[in-house]
């Protein structure tokens, strides 16, 4: 196997248990090595740190896989980490039918994402090196879950920065007409093969349950709805009416698709439109609950000072909604905009909106997306329940 030799100096974050090696902390490779090869990762001092992949064309130039010369290529090597990664959800998570079953760097297999519905996965191969072990993937997820389908995502931007093509294909079996999974007691229908990312966004499944008690009477709004999620959930915890709001038809009518599902359509009612442009045509109103669970408007740090105002624009004028004594659940899923930055973003729009608020919780994503620590890359989503006077 080629050696990928570090720079003297730049082996810290690797031994604190960061997966990643950046290009410019590299010396040298004692070998040719094409994209997504194995590599063994060589210190300064001559000792072996693991075995990762690589990848010239990438500014993370590698992502260790293993903590020892170990073979990454083989069906094996990936039955065993995705046993793992089934243990520890089925020891948190319970048998949950819908979750995430592997979350890439936390799960000890970075590039990789593998979204559980019912029978059906879906799969994110958002490297070069993950991509190389298609095959072996495949053969492993099939051995281990013995799933109905595997339909690949590979439509991710990040893909283009590895140097891939963006797709969406059938990987193995036949992919059902339909594909309903029930998260809380209410059923979804998952778009796996047109939907946002795998088909749903499962990292907000308990958060959702924030709004029981809170929604309970109440005229909820909810912004960025997609597939209506939060809309639902609001409506089954008694909301008396809930607006939806997301720019794309498609999501708004699988949001209605999925309130007649559940028997909610009375109370639920979804508008296709900008959320912006909504915000400002709706200045006289208020809300008792607003939800707000933008997508992430910060997608590289030299966004951040630009998404820092997305998210202060779109918060000051969500608070300028909410009825006094009522509530704002205000999301960002960047894992750039850190917690602290996150809850000053919302000071600054509560003095904006001259509203006074009061923060009642701060969660993140649920245990089936777990946060590596020496990785803070993994902590990306925050969640926050703001009381508004």
């Amino acid at each position: 196997m080629t050696r990928l030799l570090l720079r003297r100096g730049h082996d810290r974050r690797i031994r604190a248990g960061h997966p990643w090696i950046f290009s410019n902390e590299i010396a040298g490779l004692d070998g040719p090595v094409e994209a997504g090869a194995a590599v063994s990762v060589i210190a300064a001092d001559g000792q072996l740190l693991g075995t990762a992949y690589y990848n010239q064309h990438s500014l993370i130039a590698a992502r260790l896989l293993s903590r020892r010369a170990e073979a990454i290529d083989t069906p094996a090597f990936f039955a065993g980490r995705l046993q793992t990664a089934l243990a520890y959800r089925q020891r948190l998570c319970g048998d949950l039918p819908a979750l995430r079953l592997v979350h890439g760097e936390a799960d000890g297999l970075p590039g990789l994402v593998v979204d559980r519905y019912g029978e059906v996965l879906s799969v994110q191969l958002l490297t070069a090196g993950m991509e190389a072990r298609r095959a072996a993937i495949i053969a492993a997820l099939v051995e281990v879950c013995a799933p109905r389908a595997i339909m690949a995502r590979n439509d991710s931007a990040s893909r283009e920065l590895e140097g891939l093509p963006r797709s969406v294909e059938l990987l193995y079996g036949e992919l059902p007409a339909e594909v309903p999974v029930v998260i809380n007691g209410i059923t979804f229908g998952v778009d796996i093969a047109g939907g946002q990312k795998t088909g749903l966004f499962l990292d907000q499944r308990d958060n959702c349950r924030l709004l029981d008690g809170v929604a309970a009477g109440a005229e909820v709004l909810d912004l960025f709805c997609y597939a209506g999620a939060w809309s639902l959930h609001a409506a089954r915890y008694g909301a008396a009416q809930v607006t939806g709001v997301d720019v794309s038809a498609a999501a708004v009518a699988l949001a209605r698709a999925n309130a007649e599902r559940n028997g909610l359509e009375q109370r639920c009612a979804f508008v296709a439109a900008d959320v912006f442009e909504f915000l400002r045509q709706q200045r006289q109103r208020r809300f008792d609950v607003v939800v707000l669970d933008p997508p992430a408007f910060i997608k590289s740090r030299r966004h951040l000072e630009e998404g820092v105002k997305g998210y202060l624009t779109v918060n000051r004028r969500a608070l300028e909604l909410v009825a006094p004594g009522g509530v704002l659940i205000t999301c960002s899923c960047s894992h750039h905009l850190e917690r602290e930055r996150f809850v000053a973003v919302i000071a600054q729009a509560a003095r904006q909106a001259n509203r006074c608020v009061r923060l009642a919780s701060l969660s993140g994503a649920g245990a089936d997306h777990p946060i590596l620590p020496a990785c803070p890359e993994t902590d990306y989503l925050k969640c926050a329940l703001v009381y508004v006077e």
